[in-house]
C-alpha cells in the first residue's frame, strides 16, 4: 500500500516533530501494510515554509534511519501546498516539488472555508504548464461541502482530489464522513490517503478506511483507488470515472 499524504518529516511542520516520532509513524504505517510514503509538509501556508532543496535532504536522510533501524517503508518527498498565484513559477524553479519530484502531479490545499475566486484559472495554468493538481481534503472545505458544485467545476476541468481516511471512518465527524461518502459515490474524489501527523492523534486509519470503501462500493473501487496511488507515484495516468454532480438528499419531498 502506498499513502501519498503523510507528516512524517521531523520538525518542520505540525507533524512529527522528531526523529523518534517519524520512526514511530513509520512502524504504525508498516502494520497498516503501507510500504511507500510520499513526505508532504506543509508548505507557504502562512506558517511555514519548506522549500523543495531543503525536503530532498530530510527525506533522504530519514531513508537512512528506516533502513538502519530495519523499518520496510520508503519514504519519497512531496509537498502540501497552499493555494497561492506563484505556483507555476514556484514548480519550474523547484521551490514547488511535485509528488515524487518527477511524477508531474502537484498537491493544492485550499483554505479551510473557502475556495479563492482564482483557483479555477490556477488549475488551468497549472495543466498549461505540464502538471496535474489533486486538491487534498476537499471534503474539510467548507464553502465545498455548502456548495459541492464548486469541486465538480474543478474536476470536470481536469483537477484530481485526495479524501482523507480518517474521514471516511469518521474520526472528524459524521458529517463530514457522509460528505466523503457521497464525493465518492459522484466519482469526485480520485486518491485516498492518511494525512498523518502523529502516530495516535491523527493517524493512518488506511486499512480501516479500505475496509468500508470495500464494503460500499466493492473490491473494484479499492483496486482502482490504489492503483492510482501506485500510477502517481511513478507519473502515469490515473483511472478516473466522468465526475457527477453530488445528489441532494429529498426530505418530505423537498431539497
Amino acid at each position: 500500500m502506498i499513502d501519498i499524504h503523510c507528516h512524517i518529516l521531523p520538525g518542520i511542520d505540525d507533524g512529527a516533530g522528531t526523529l523518534a516520532e517519524s520512526m514511530a509513524m513509520a512502524r504504525a504505517a508498516a502494520s497498516q501494510g503501507i510500504r511507500q510514503i510520499i513526505a508532504t509538509p506543509h508548505h507557504l501556508n502562512g506558517t511555514y515554509h519548506n522549500p523543495g532543496g531543503d525536503i530532498l535532504g530530510i527525506v533522504e536522510s530519514l531513508n537512512g534511519k528506516l533502513q538502519t533501524e530495519g523499518i520496510p517503508v520508503k519514504v519519497v518527498p512531496g509537498q502540501e501546498t497552499r493555494i497561492n498565484g506563484d505556483i507555476v513559477d514556484g514548480l519550474q524553479s523547484g521551490d514547488i516539488l511535485p509528488l515524487n519530484v518527477t511524477s508531474g502531479y502537484v498537491f493544492i490545499e485550499l483554505p479551510t472555508n473557502d475556495v479563492p475566486r482564482y483557483t479555477s484559472q490556477l488549475m488551468f495554468d497549472i495543466q498549461i504548464a505540464g502538471y496535474k493538481p489533486i486538491i487534498v481534503h476537499p471534503e474539510r472545505n467548507r464553502a465545498i461541502r455548502e456548495n459541492p458544485d464548486k469541486l465538480y467545476r474543478l474536476v470536470k476541468n481536469g483537477a484530481l482530489t485526495q479524501v482523507t481516511a480518517a474521514s471516511i471512518v469518521g474520526k472528524v465527524g459524521g458529517k463530514i464522513q457522509k460528505f466523503t461518502n457521497q464525493l465518492m459515490e459522484a466519482n469526485l474524489t480520485h486518491f485516498i490517503a492518511s494525512d498523518a501527523h502523529h502516530v495516535e492523534k491523527r493517524g493512518f486509519y488506511m486499512r480501516e478506511a479500505f475496509d468500508i470503501i470495500n464494503r460500499e462500493f466493492g473490491d473494484a473501487k479499492v483496486y482502482e483507488l490504489m492503483e492510482n496511488s501506485e500510477a502517481l507515484l511513478i507519473g502515469e495516468p490515473i483511472y478516473m470515472d466522468a465526475p457527477e454532480r453530488v445528489r441532494r438528499k429529498k426530505i418530505f419531498g423537498l431539497l
